[in-house]
């Protein structure tokens, strides 16, 4: 059974690995351990913070940082000098000459337990709610030192005020495999906020990824649209509502801001662009393409919004003496979207006069050896291609299609709209 993000359990990688020679720690337990050169008499201060490298698929300690404060320098010992970690001492070999260890110099890809995970939340998508990180569980063997969970349960928090001893409910701990920081690059200078790894993220819905952007501000929202990869970014702007549109839209660098743009729709470009700023509207419309561009203004300005400014070309559309079987191998073939493929649509084979529509499900559950005409519902609600948007909006809450063919005055089809560009459209210029 696959391992769930939510982990209650305190089985460590190295036992599932079959390791015995290992041993766990808490962060908490760690924290403020004396760290002594050789002896326990020659203690050189205590343990501040942990320093790691951001590795896959686990971090590893690379060195102690001791603070001393009073505008005392710190001290930064390398992990490979690490002799023993003992119960109330951490054993390290001197420095050379018996010299002090140099400060601490943060690195790009570097992370601070203290620094950057505690107190820091974790973004819950399996959940939808917030976390966050109370202590983080340690595992040392041969010498290395790695970062394994992290811990959202009070008895965390218990043991980083040195109350342990009040355990009450069971650890929570979640997998480091399920969790990174959004914003790696900065951790060397920036506080980070985790979340379920990249991969999870581009599995989730983007309705449910604009939900939580919108209870991000700052560097965490920036951070967490950053994770997301154009075509994410582009799905997820669309559901999101038209304050964090703007907050978004206004970090973005303008290479980036291309990427996204060109994974929108004609319409989703036009809502987007309609609820920022003037200045920011113009910069995003330089952006695009000038033949998208020349579309989208009417659009904006509400002059000549119609249907074939409105339209997609991306829509499935076959003859009717195709066969049921050889339709189904076409589609499977294609790799389109599946927003692309609630309907097949019947042409005559030269104009593209629409002469019918088959729904993928009857499509789905029609004989093989079926033609798409004898199984096409004809004749097709459409759009003419003057139809204006309030006219299209009409449509759809009358037929509740997901999306309607758009024709030119002699029937042949010209392209489709979608329910979502023109009813979202609409809810969004309300909210505004």
């Amino acid at each position: 059974m696959a391992e769930s993000p939510n982990i209650r359990t305190s089985k460590t990688p190295a036992a599932a690995a079959g390791i015995k020679d290992f041993q766990t720690y808490y962060f908490s337990q760690l924290q403020e351990r004396r760290v002594c050169a050789g002896k326990i008499g020659d203690r050189i201060g205590r343990l501040s913070d942990l320093v790691f490298h951001l590795a896959d698929p686990y971090p590893e300690a690379i060195g102690i940082f001791m603070e001393y404060g009073w505008g005392k320098p710190t001290q930064f010992v390398p992990w490979d000098r690490v002799v023993k970690v003992d119960d109330d001492a951490i054993f390290v070999r001197p420095n050379e000459g018996g010299a002090p260890y140099p400060p601490y110099q943060p690195q790009p890809g570097h992370l601070m337990i203290q620094e950057h995970l505690i107190g820091q939340t974790i973004l819950d998508m399996d959940g939808r709610r917030t976390e966050v990180v109370n202590d983080v569980h340690l595992l040392e063997s041969g010498g290395r030192m790695l970062i394994v969970h992290v811990d959202v349960s009070f008895n965390g928090f218990l043991r980083r005020w040195h109350m342990g001893w009040m355990k009450g409910l069971r650890d929570r701990l979640i997998s480091w495999r399920y969790v990174q920081p959004l914003s790696v690059q900065d951790t060397a200078t920036d506080t980070v906020s985790l979340t379920v790894s990249r991969k999870k993220m581009r599995e989730l819905p983007a309705e449910d990824l604009a939900d939580v952007l919108e209870t991000l501000t700052g560097r965490e929202q920036q951070a967490l649209f950053s994770a997301l990869d154009s075509e994410k970014a582009a799905e997820t702007l669309v559901e999101a509502e038209p304050r964090a549109q703007r907050q978004l839209i206004a970090a973005l660098r303008r290479e980036r801001a291309r990427n996204i743009l060109s994974e929108m729709s004609v319409p989703q470009l036009a809502d987007l662009l309609s609820v920022l700023p003037h200045d920011d509207m113009m910069e995003m419309l330089s952006l695009l393409p000038p033949e998208q561009a020349a579309r989208i203004r009417p659009i904006l300005t509400d002059r000549e919004c119609t249907a074939r400014a409105l339209m997609s070309s991306d829509y499935v559309a076959m003859t009717k003496d195709v066969k049921v079987s050889d339709a189904l191998a076409a589609l499977r073939r294609s790799g389109r979207d599946h927003s692309a493929v609630s309907y097949v649509y019947i042409v005559a084979a030269t104009e593209k006069l629409l002469l019918g529509v088959v729904d993928l499900r009857d499509l789905l559950l029609a004989d093989d050896n079926a033609t798409l005409g004898d199984i096409m519902a004809s004749p097709v609600v459409s759009a003419e291609e003057n139809d204006v948007r309030d006219g299209l909006a009409e449509l759809f809450a009358k037929y509740h299609y997901r999306m309607i063919p758009v024709v030119d005055a002699h029937d042949h089809l010209l392209g489709v709209v979608h329910y979502n560009d023109i009813m979202k459209g609409l809810v969004t210029r309300a909210r505004t």
